[in-house]
């Protein structure tokens, strides 16, 4: 089966590190039609909440920026089954407090995960794009490969290379999870969409901590290098990560990891 049948054919669904968005149309339309089917549940982890999913998913869990590698692995010592004794090692020496606490994605949230699915027969992890450029990418890729052969989840990777870099993992030479960074301020996410646009998408909570209002033609300041925008505020965005919809060759700022702690001036302020 493809992709979109075997999420078609999910009777649990936990999608994790993409938003869903336009280019992710027929994803999202297999996880809707897989809900209509099979009254699949479904649990969309992101730090973003996307209000068009709001009718769809049973659970939304909220975890911080740049904390992947945390949730990866509060996801395998959640559903890690017959493990050996190496693997089974070093998730007993995982600090759950200390991880659950920087992600901001509680214990609880991932025991209510597995309860909701003691019943499923077809359970289907999706993992998408924002992980690609994560500067501890090589674990979490060692831990998506434990998922894969230690837990009953069709693992889905949407980014093709991706998917045979975990293919290509036997999930050896484990490390530590790192200690988590911080990304306080304001943030913006690089959205990758069909097309491009000038606007940065914003909170209410967004623009008034930049300081600036809707409509305000903006500087997108990170590091050495600025980008000119308009923000234009989403009453329905909640938090302080703005959203920039940008190309895939569209590098400028917004190479590498998805999101980017900036700073916003005002044009001719």
């Amino acid at each position: 089966m493809n992709k979109k049948e075997i999420i078609s054919k999910s009777d649990f669904i936990i999608s994790l590190g993409t938003m869903l968005s336009n280019n992710k149309e027929e994803i999202r339309n297999s996880i809707i039609e897989s809900i209509a089917k099979t009254n699949c549940q479904f649990v969309y982890m992101h730090p973003i909440d996307n209000i068009d999913l709001k009718l769809y998913y049973t659970q939304f869990v909220k975890y911080e920026v740049g904390s992947e590698e945390g949730i990866f692995a509060l996801l395998l010592d959640t559903f890690a089954k017959e493990t050996n004794e190496e693997v089974q090692t070093y998730i007993d020496n995982f600090d759950l407090g200390y991880i659950s606490a920087e992600t901001s994605a509680g214990e609880e949230e991932f025991e209510e995960m597995l309860e909701n699915s003691s019943n499923s027969k077809n359970k289907t992890l999706i993992i998408g794009d924002d992980i690609l450029e994560h500067d501890r990418i090589e674990n979490i890729i060692r831990i998506i490969a434990l998922l894969k052969k230690y837990t009953d989840f069709n693992i889905i990777v949407l980014n093709d290379d991706l998917e045979k870099r975990v293919n290509n993992c036997d999930g050896s030479s484990l490390e530590e999870i790192a200690e988590l960074k911080s990304f306080d301020g304001t943030l913006v996410y690089r959205l990758l969409e069909n097309e491009s646009n000038d606007d940065l998408i914003s909170s209410v909570s967004f623009a008034n901590i930049a300081k600036v209002s809707n409509n305000d033609e903006i500087y997108i300041n990170y590091k050495d290098q600025k980008v000119k925008k308009k923000l234009v505020i989403d009453e329905k965005l909640q938090g302080t990560i703005a959203i920039a919809k940008i190309l895939e060759e569209d590098n400028e700022i917004f190479n590498g990891y998805r999101y980017k702690q900036v700073k916003i001036q005002k044009v001719d302020a």
